[in-house]
């Protein structure tokens, strides 16, 4: 079985609903972020809520539920936590993580450009080729939903495949005719 990463910045929303749908489909799936924390939208633009990667996304939900539940019910972050705090305990962060995996997607390029030059620091001692995708996915509530489909359209094609090294050229190829609004980026790198 192919065993899959998908990353976003923060583990908490385009990541999080690619690995909902994929896990609900039978992939093999984890999700991290890139970020240096886990930022999430506050009462204000200039007033985040940030968290440690590693806080329990149900520990957040109860901070945000008593500090303003019709705030965060409004712009849709009680649901997302909700979603998260189903499907894993806490966002991870990429970095600290030693796993490896045949196909890495990123839904950000600032996050595939990390993913790779986290690879790359790593010294690909394993010599265990990974394929590194980007799907990027504008970070809000619609477009992580669509982008959680497209990536399990994508996945699902792979999943097809009988040479996942072979055929993956024209399956991204074919994904980025197919999601012209998500621009797609890949390349092949090493564990």
């Amino acid at each position: 079985m192919v065993k899959y990463a998908v990353i976003c910045a923060s583990n908490q929303n385009r990541s999080m609903e690619a690995h909902y749908v994929l896990n609900k489909h039978g992939f093999d799936v984890a999700s991290f972020g890139t970020g240096t924390m886990v930022r999430l939208p506050g009462p204000a633009i200039d007033k985040p809520n940030i968290y440690p990667f590693g806080t329990p996304y149900d520990k957040v939900y109860q901070e945000l539920k008593e500090r303003d539940a019709t705030l965060y019910t409004r712009n849709g972050l009680l649901n997302m936590l909700d979603r998260n705090r189903s499907v894993k305990d806490a966002p991870q962060k990429w970095h600290e993580q030693q796993d490896e995996f045949d196909v890495i997607i990123t839904c950000e390029e600032r996050c595939y450009d990390a993913v790779i030059e986290d690879l790359t620091a790593r010294g690909q001692t394993h010599q265990s080729r990974t394929h590194v995708i980007n799907v990027d996915i504008r970070d809000n509530h619609e477009d992580a939903s669509i982008g959680g489909q497209a990536i399990l359209n994508l996945v699902q094609k792979l999943d097809e495949s009988i040479d996942i090294d072979a055929d993956i050229g024209d399956i991204v190829e074919q994904f980025g005719k197919d999601y012209p609004n998500l621009p797609v980026l890949y390349s092949v790198n090493f564990f």
